[in-house]
């Protein structure tokens, strides 16, 4: 494995290294105001639905042609300033053979829970070999994408590891939580085991091409911060080494996490995405006004009246100014049932207001 990015490399190259978005993760003032979207790449574009019929979506992940290609389209359609790399967060459990699948109107369902310290010792390692679908894709996009960057993402330990347990999506998320007590070593061990698979898949990412780096903990806002801490920010910390030092921003969000950001921020990343639920001021406040922050236009809004959303996005660009950098996004990823023309009106409305 490598230790250090390649010459060709777009950050190294210098084809991304002064992008809006990279600007931006890096505290400086771009040449305009970048924005992209969780989600932008599916459902809520025909393009994606049309390329994605009769394929199941861990397969679509898997085709690097096809995750390429799902990758550009909201780039092409919308002028975002980046493309985030289409996957799935349980794609590396998928690649190192846990049984697992995506189940339309659930979500991922695993064949064989994980809820015991037998269970954690079978689990296979993911190995680097496997992961060349994914280097593939990324190269791929990255030949299209030229000076837009590629975020490469992976899921957190805890988010993985609660899949894990559960054997599939929860509300509450009783099973780790009960885990991480009643049990804390099998709890640590799967833990691990999850930050070890998401580093790779990060690491294979970032090798590739990917400019910028997103860690998505989107059940870490189910926990309080003692429990944090002690039970989840070491194993993010660890699903991060792999990518330090290379010169890639890297990033960590979460939903419902306005109690943790500091300790979000703590596990080694270099910005934070705040949702919905929290004003960038107060976050950025909460962070010691030295963060980068991403975020938080409402997806609620995005089917709003126009003159509604734009008085929205125009606070959020207001907030956002207290930060040392602003990325635009939502404060969650983007409804199925968005209107794709909402979403272009809103980047060309973001690029028309200077600083």
């Amino acid at each position: 494995m490598l230790q250090a990015l390649p010459a060709a490399h777009p950050l190294v190259s210098g084809a991304t290294s002064e992008s809006p978005l990279i600007t931006a993760y890096r505290g400086g003032k771009p040449s305009r105001r970048p924005v992209w979207f969780m989600r932008q790449a599916g459902r809520s574009l025909p393009e994606y639905r049309e390329v994605r019929r009769g394929i199941s979506m861990l397969d679509s992940c898997l085709k690097p042609e096809l995750a390429a290609e799902i990758t550009l389209q909201p780039v092409r359609r919308h002028d975002v300033d980046a493309g985030i790399f289409f996957s799935d967060i349980v794609i590396p459990l998928k690649l190192a053979g846990v049984g697992v699948d995506i189940v339309p109107g659930v979500g991922p369902v695993l064949e064989h829970p994980v809820r015991t310290a037998d269970d954690v010792a079978k689990l296979p390692k993911l190995d680097w070999d496997a992961l060349e679908p994914i280097r593939e894709a990324v190269r791929l996009t990255v030949e299209q994408l030229g000076s837009t960057p590629l975020i490469g993402f992976a899921g957190a330990p805890f988010t993985l590891a609660a899949y894990m347990v559960e054997g599939r999506p929860s509300r509450d998320h009783l099973g780790p939580r009960t885990m991480m007590h009643a049990d804390p070593d099998t709890w640590k061990a799967l833990a691990q085991w999850a930050a070890d698979a998401s580093g790779l898949f990060l690491r294979a990412q970032l090798e590739a091409g990917a400019s910028a780096a997103q860690l998505f903990d989107s059940w870490a806002g189910s926990l309080g911060l003692a429990d944090y801490e002690r039970f989840v920010a070491p194993a993010s910390a660890r699903a991060l080494d792999p990518v330090r030092g290379l010169g890639a921003p890297l990033i960590h969000f979460g939903t419902g996490t306005s109690e943790i950001l500091g300790a979000m921020h703590g596990v080694g990343v270099d910005v934070i995405g705040v949702d919905y639920r929290l004003p960038l001021g107060e976050a950025n406040r909460r962070l010691g006004g030295t963060v980068p922050l991403q975020g938080n236009i409402d997806p609620a809004l995005l089917s709003a009246p126009w003159e509604v959303l734009e008085s929205h996005v125009r606070e959020v660009i207001a907030a956002g100014e207290s930060a040392p950098g602003h990325v635009l996004n939502l404060g969650h990823g983007v409804p199925p049932e968005t209107d794709p023309e909402v979403l272009t009106r809103l980047v060309s409305l973001i690029h028309s207001i200077g600083y």
